[in-house]
């Protein structure tokens, strides 16, 4: 399985393996990672699930979809490189991903 590294605001580093095929999001909670609520299960009906993306890797994970984008407008410190976790599909392509989790969702 694909591994994904989530960075928290002070720098601990959280490496988990997600399914290929299940959000960045499930792999998250699923292994309790901090600062991933996730409160409304993954349908992008939240925005507890936001990451920044690292900037090796936001042309990988692609741009947020147009409901996602609306999502982001609810965050405390939406940027460039903001997505919602639930949104990112796991695929092999993606392993090694790092993710910052925003200070706000500690």
């Amino acid at each position: 399985m694909p591994s994904v590294n989530f960075q928290s605001a002070d720098g601990a580093v959280t490496t988990i393996e997600i399914e290929i095929g299940n959000s960045v999001m499930r792999g998250a909670r699923d292994n309790s990672v901090d600062g991933i609520d996730a409160d409304c299960g993954g349908v992008c009906a939240c925005a507890t699930c936001h990451v920044y993306v690292a900037p090796d890797w936001i042309d990988r994970v692609g741009p947020a979809g147009t409901d996602e984008s609306e999502m982001l407008d609810c965050v405390n410190d939406p940027r460039p490189n903001s997505r919602l976790s639930c949104q990112i599909a796991m695929s092999q392509e993606l392993e090694g991903l790092t993710l910052i989790l925003p200070e706000s969702q500690r």
